[in-house]
Formats: structure tokens, C-alpha cells, sequence
């Protein structure tokens, strides 16, 4: 009687850990972690301050407030077991030490800004540690650099350096709340990129946490992984708390104009001359495409693709006209079209803001939210006529389509696609970044499908052998790391991302992380996890 009832006792046990995995797990995880992470602080009842449970009042409020995408509010999302919220770099020191002993993987966020939500969502025990108590930004003018903490946002950095200088910028990204550790590692690029280079090409130091608890900066990691984090992604190597980044000086005066299009004012005529001149432009101007829909009266759908041509030049309009009229005299630019203003102003008009408000602006973190979904290409060739004709029907079946034409060129083709992890360089015409957002989580599916057929319709016209893709703008559908994935397989999606830079890649990994620790659903893998896997096969 007794044993029966111990087995059924036992079987009850396994049921409950079968069933609940998560729940029993946590507990265990959480107060040995705790624990450790307590142990040797001089304050132990600081560390709640520091580490949110998921009973913390706090977790749920912090937890959401950088999460940028809908979607990854749904409450079946996984979510991590703690929040880390460093004060300083020794608390990430043991956050990694004590995460190792525990099992648990870690998730870095900055900003939140990740497509797919990789830095707080994961299908695995982990805890996420949040950067957003280290965003200090020390601005040295004379020197032309600055040290930008990993917690810090664009519009911050921005800020800080208009509050030094109306000469100097930076070469980044034109959303001011994406965090600077994600944006920089993966690459980084905006619209002053044709003539200064991405982030990544204007990062001079570095300092990043190993996974021993190391802090390195550029003289102690070594030149191979400082090339590595500098365009494939920080969050395979290590916790990057902080970047020195080169300063560009900016003009005085720059200029913007837009100019709106739609199918029936010429727009494809104008898209099609657009993709032959958009990459020889002189580098002082960045010229992109946005196409998205409008209202039609006219038209059987009562809508109809619209085409804007928005351009940033680092000069005054009187310079601006003639070199249009030479080159694009069929966009029809005018002086009235043009606005002159400083380089920070620029920053304020493509945020939507007025460009005679408050720089203050540019600090706020909150954003609008919706769901959505991204993808990206890079073009090599033209798009012919009848391949514009099917794109403008695929756009037409969406409400809220967007698909951004950023062309490249300039500095970017003088650049070697070795030069760092991000080989999106010589060759390519522009990039596209396909994106479709709604408001009801329950319209997932049917966005989702749509944005999967225009990739697949595209393939014909974007590049090939590999068919590239933007890490910034992560994509899960090119393939995912599970428990047993091989370098080999990686591979698969990872050249997409880093063509020829791939292998390089894995070599650094396999020095700096062999036992591959830091890892989530597409980091980089060991070069050495396809022989590791063989050899546990076998045993």
C-alpha cells in the first residue's frame, strides 16, 4: 500500500512538472539566483531594487514599457522569469556569473526596438537585463567623439550633441527612441550614411562584459571581436555596455523637401527613373522612396499606391536645385519645395516633429504602438516595369502597407563588405524594408500571410546567391537556432544576414563564447558547434 501510494505520489509529481515546467522551475531558479546574486553585496535588500520577479508590482510596467510591437503584449507570450535593472557594470558581472550557475540564458535590451522581440521574448528559462539606468553621454567636442552608454537612445544621443554643437552629428538612425546597443552592433544607418558610413563604421572603441565577467574595452577584447560586434550583433558576444563613437561635422544649413506621387501623377515613371539615378547621387544627398496607399475616388478599390520622394541635402537649396535639374529634372523640384534648417532641425522633421520646438522632444521614450510585422531585401538591379505593375496589385490588397526604398551608394560602395560584419556595401541600388501593421492581434494571421507573399513575389527582383537581409530588422522566418541546430544549418540564414562575414563570425564566437552561452532564437553560433554536435551524437 505504502509503495503504490509513493508511486502515485511520484507520478503525480512528474505530471505536475510535465504539465507546469515553468512554475516549478521558476521558483527553484528565482531564490537560488537571488541568492547568489545577493551574495557579497554590502546592501542584499538593494537587490530588489535592482532584480524585478514576475510577482514584482513593477515587472509588468517595466517589462511593457520598451516593448515596441503589439504583438508581443499577447499574454501567451513567454516572458522572462526576472528583470535586471544594473545600476552599474558590476551588478551585470554578476547577473552573467550567477545566470551561468543557475542555467538561465540572459536577454539584453536597450531600447526594445527589435522586430521580433528578441532581447525580452525567448521559449527558454531566461532573465532579461535592461540597460535603461546606464545612458550616460559623454560629449567631447574638441576630440570630435563621444562615449554613448548601450541604454541610451538616438534622440538622447542627438540631443546631446546639439547641446554642444551645430557642426557636429552622427551618422544613425532617424527614430529617436531605438535604443544605441542594438542599433550600432547590427549596423546601424540613417540618412546622412551615403556620406558618412553607417554607425557601426564610426565606432572607434568599445566596452563590453564577457562571458566570465570580464570588462574589455577595444585594446583588451582584440581586433577580431571588436570587428565582430561592430555589425553582427552584440548580444552573441557578450553584454556591450557602451560605445566611443566618431563625430561627423554636419553643415550649417541643410535641406529637406518631399514630394508626394500617386499612380496616376506618373509615379511609376518617376519610381523607375528613381532606381537608375537614387545610388549616384552625390553623397551630400539621400534621396529615398516610400510607397504606401492613399484614397481614389477614381479607382475601382477607392485607393490607389502612392510614391514619396523624400530627400535630405547637406547643403543649401541654391545647390540642391541644379543638381536635381540634372539629374532628376522629372521629379519637378522646386524652391518651394525646399526647407532649409540645421542638421538637428532635419532630426526633428523626420521624427514629425516641428523642427521649432523643443529639442526636449527627442528624450521622450513612450512611442505610438501597434502590431506589426517586417522583412527586408537588398537590390542589385533595377525592377523592370512588369514587375512594378504585380508589386503595385500586392500593395493594393493591404490597409496599411509600407515599403521603404533607402538608396545606397556614396560612401557605402567605397567601403569593403569585409570591413565589418555588415556586407551590404558595393552593389547594392538600395534596401527595402517591407512593413504592415495593424491594430487587432486577432488580424495577425491574415497580415502576416500578406507580407509573406509580397517577400515571395519579390524574389525574382532583389538579390541573390544569397537572397540578403538586414539584421536591424530581424526576421524569423529565415530560419531559427533550437536546441540541436549545427553551424551548418545556422548558416542557412545567417548568410543572408552577413553573407561571406558568416564564417568569420562563428571563428570569434567559438574564441570569446565556445560554450555558446550568450544565445537567443539567431545568434551566432560556434564555428566548433558542428563537430560538439557529432561528437555528442555519438556517445
Amino acid at each position: 500500500m505504502g509503495f503504490a501510494y509513493t508511486k502515485l505520489a511520484l507520478l503525480s509529481v512528474i505530471i505536475f512538472i510535465s504539465i507546469f515546467p515553468q512554475t516549478y522551475i521558476s521558483h527553484d531558479i528565482e531564490s537560488s539566483f537571488l541568492q547568489c546574486f545577493s551574495s557579497g553585496l554590502e546592501n542584499s535588500n538593494s537587490t530588489t531594487k535592482v532584480i524585478l520577479t514576475q510577482n514584482s508590482s513593477s515587472y509588468t510596467p517595466l517589462l511593457q514599457s520598451s516593448i515596441r510591437n503589439n504583438r508581443f503584449l499577447e499574454s501567451s507570450v513567454p516572458k522572462p522569469y526576472l528583470i535586471v535593472i544594473p545600476n552599474d557594470l558590476f551588478q551585470i558581472q554578476k547577473t552573467i556569473i550567477c545566470s551561468k550557475k543557475q542555467g538561465l540564458e540572459i536577454r539584453v535590451r536597450s531600447g526594445g526596438h527589435d522586430y521580433e522581440g528578441l532581447s525580452y521574448v525567448s521559449n527558454v528559462p531566461f532573465l532579461m537585463i535592461d540597460l535603461r539606468n546606464l545612458r550616460s553621454i559623454t560629449i567631447d567636442i574638441k576630440e570630435e567623439n563621444a562615449w554613448v552608454q548601450a541604454g541610451a537612445t538616438l534622440g538622447e544621443l542627438y540631443y546631446a550633441i546639439a547641446n554642444k554643437s551645430n557642426l557636429h552629428g552622427f551618422p544613425a538612425g532617424s527614430c529617436p527612441t531605438v535604443g544605441v546597443g542594438g542599433h550600432f552592433s547590427g549596423g546601424g544607418f540613417g540618412t546622412i550614411f551615403r556620406k558618412y558610413g553607417l554607425a557601426t563604421d564610426n565606432i572607434i572603441d568599445a566596452q563590453i562584459i564577457d562571458v566570465n565577467g570580464n570588462i574589455l574595452n577595444r585594446e583588451m577584447m582584440g581586433e577580431d571581436l571588436f570587428w565582430a560586434i561592430r555589425g553582427g550583433g552584440g548580444s552573441s558576444f557578450g553584454v556591450i555596455t557602451a560605445w566611443k563613437v566618431k563625430l561627423v561635422r554636419v553643415p550649417l544649413i541643410v535641406t529637406i523637401f518631399d514630394i508626394p506621387n500617386r499612380l496616376d501623377q506618373n509615379a511609376t515613371t518617376l519610381f523607375m527613373k528613381w532606381q537608375i539615378i537614387a545610388n549616384k547621387l552625390p553623397s551630400e544627398l539621400f534621396l529615398h522612396s516610400v510607397l504606401g496607399i492613399a484614397a481614389n475616388s477614381s479607382s475601382d478599390s477607392g485607393k490607389t499606391v502612392t510614391v514619396s520622394f523624400t530627400g535630405l541635402y547637406l547643403g543649401k537649396s541654391d545647390d540642391l536645385l541644379p543638381l536635381m535639374q540634372n539629374n532628376f529634372e522629372e521629379l519637378g523640384l522646386q524652391r518651394d519645395n525646399c526647407t532649409e534648417m540645421s542638421w538637428i532641425q532635419s532630426v526633428l522633421y523626420l521624427t514629425g516633429h516641428s523642427i521649432n520646438g523643443s529639442l526636449e522632444v527627442l528624450l521622450q521614450r513612450n512611442t505610438t504602438l501597434t502590431s506589426f510585422k517586417a522583412k527586408s531585401d537588398y537590390v542589385t538591379d533595377p525592377i523592370p516595369m512588369s514587375g512594378l505593375e504585380g508589386l503595385w496589385n500586392l500593395i493594393l490588397e493591404e490597409d496599411r502597407p509600407t515599403l521603404i526604398m533607402t538608396p545606397y551608394g556614396g560612401r557605402m560602395s567605397e567601403i569593403s563588405e569585409t570591413e565589418t560584419p555588415f556586407p551590404h556595401r558595393n552593389g547594392i541600388i538600395y534596401g527595402i524594408q517591407y512593413l504592415v501593421d495593424w491594430e487587432k492581434n486577432e488580424e495577425t494571421p491574415k497580415h502576416v500571410d500578406w507580407i509573406r507573399r509580397l517577400y515571395a513575389y519579390m524574389t525574382p527582383y532583389v538579390s541573390k546567391g544569397p537572397r540578403a537581409a538586414y539584421l536591424n530588422y530581424r526576421d524569423l522566418d529565415l530560419g531559427v537556432n533550437r536546441e540541436n541546430t549545427s553551424y551548418e544549418e545556422a548558416k542557412s540564414w545567417g548568410v543572408k544576414y552577413f553573407k561571406s562575414n558568416f564564417e568569420r563570425l562563428a571563428q570569434v564566437k567559438d574564441e570569446v563564447d565556445p560554450t555558446n552561452f550568450f544565445r537567443d532564437e539567431q545568434s551566432i553560433l560556434p564555428l566548433s558547434r558542428e563537430t560538439s554536435l557529432v561528437d555528442k551524437d555519438n556517445a
